[in-house]
């Protein structure tokens, strides 16, 4: 049966599923996840791209910004990015100390109660229409994009094998990848009749699923520590608030996953400013923008699901980790070589599709199927903040690093691109290398 067989993949899909209660509530917890998540990005997307900085920024920050000579509409990203990262240094201790001092059935609905009662918040906030609303959900969703996210896949890791991760991750995936396609619907049709206001109360109803869910799969996850024999999740991991970060700096493998992150959303920051430079000036107006970044959203979704379909439990259950870390470098390598000879709009949101799409479909799955080896201190401590503070620091380094290319032109933002997709490339093969030497499973 072929992998790219649309049919046969929907007959492994019936027949897993069929296999595995646990898929199924997986399917429905990622679903929940990511269409809460992508109702909400476009806003985000169409709040960072504004031309109206008291959407975004607070009146005393602009004037602050004003009396020391700085033209804070130049900085918009940069300071966003910047921001976020001192965010990120800052709860890192405090997730690390949640995980150390209490067990899974504790800590994973605090992280969602606690991003739940703050839509509410933002719910206040844009119906009233709140100065600098727009910095404070920027903020927001990139702490839960990161936090939510990377809880998900720890968890998950806790409920399956590496043998069964290589078989269902692509699969659940799919499921998130489903639900990135309601997001925008969603956004798209709600957000001229309803407002953005609104917006937040949906996005908390999907992640309060997402609380059933997960108390629901405590019981697989219980199962599976006491049929192999390792530490419960029902008990607090202790240790140190920073032994995630101590983790990455003394293991081989968590060195390179970290590099690999970091050049990775490299690759993916200088593509979204510059895309941002681009739809400021073609979209003034927010609804217009919100309503564009929705289109875009879809798009990557596509591709990613027909991927995530065809290929990738193909991939991982054959060939192993591999393929799924190296062919999307090598595209991403091609693609900005492309745009280096030409930044032509349309080509930009091309490579921006194949872009998000190989790294939702391929590379986010290969790398967390890894965490099924290793004890929960690498997968909620050192995985977490490889998730948070690597992470949000790329995003920073890479937005100063867009600010200075960006002054010579696009042509050579996408040479830089190059590199550093090259040395995304470097760090793939170091992950590999140390990828063997692990156990097949635990």
């Amino acid at each position: 049966m072929s992998a790219a067989n649309p049919g046969g993949s929907i007959r492994r899909l019936a027949l897993a599923l069929h296999e595995s209660p646990a898929l199924w509530w997986s399917f429905l917890y990622f679903f929940c996840l990511l269409s809460g998540y992508y109702v909400l990005r476009p806003v985000r997307e169409a709040m960072a791209s504004s031309s109206d900085l008291q959407e975004v920024f607070p009146q005393a920050l602009i004037a602050w910004f004003a009396g020391h000579g700085v033209a804070l509409q130049d900085f918009v990203l940069q300071f966003l990015f910047t921001c976020v990262f001192l965010i990120m240094l800052l709860l890192q201790p405090l997730y690390g100390w949640l995980v150390s001092r209490y067990p899974r059935r504790v800590f994973m609905p605090v992280v969602y109660g606690f991003f739940i009662v703050t839509l509410l918040g933002f719910h206040v906030m844009f119906d009233s229409n709140v100065p600098g609303r727009g910095m404070a959900f920027f903020f927001w969703i990139a702490v839960f994009n990161l936090f939510a996210v990377a809880v998900f896949w720890s968890f998950m890791a806790d409920v399956f094998s590496n043998a069964q991760a290589r078989a269902y991750y692509g699969y659940i995936g799919a499921a998130g990848t489903v639900g990135a396609f309601l997001g925008p619907l969603i956004t798209g049709a709600l957000v001229q009749r309803v407002g953005i206001a609104n917006l937040m109360l949906v996005s908390a109803g999907f992640l309060s699923i997402c609380l059933l869910c997960i108390w629901r799969l405590r019981h697989w996850a219980v199962a599976r520590e006491r049929e192999q024999q390792l530490v419960s999740g029902e008990q607090p991991m202790g240790g140190s608030v920073l032994d995630g970060l101590k983790l990455i700096m003394r293991e081989p493998l968590l060195r390179w996953l970290a590099v690999l992150v970091l050049f990775g959303v490299g690759v993916g920051t200088l593509l979204y400013n510059e895309q941002a430079s681009i739809v400021r000036l073609a979209y003034p107006d927010q609804d217009a923008r919100t309503a564009f970044y929705s289109h875009i959203d879809l798009a990557v979704n596509a591709l990613t699901l027909v991927v995530q379909l065809a290929l990738t439990r193909w991939l991982l259950s054959r060939h192993g980790i591999a393929p799924a870390l190296l062919v999307p470098a090598f595209a991403i390598i091609l693609g900005f070589s492309v745009l280096a000879a030409s930044p032509l709009p349309m080509l930009v949101a091309m490579v921006q599709v194949v872009t998000r799409a190989s790294e939702f479909s391929l590379f986010k799955p290969a790398r967390e199927t890894i965490y099924t080896r290793v004890d929960r201190q690498w997968r909620y401590k050192a995985g977490a903040a490889i998730d948070t503070v690597v992470y949000r620091g790329a995003d920073l380094g890479f937005a100063w690093v867009h600010k200075a290319l960006s002054l010579m032109g696009s042509h050579l933002v996408f040479a830089g691109g190059i590199v550093v997709a090259a040395m995304m490339t470097v760090a793939a093969f170091g992950v590999l290398r140390e990828e063997k030497k692990l156990p097949r499973d635990r």
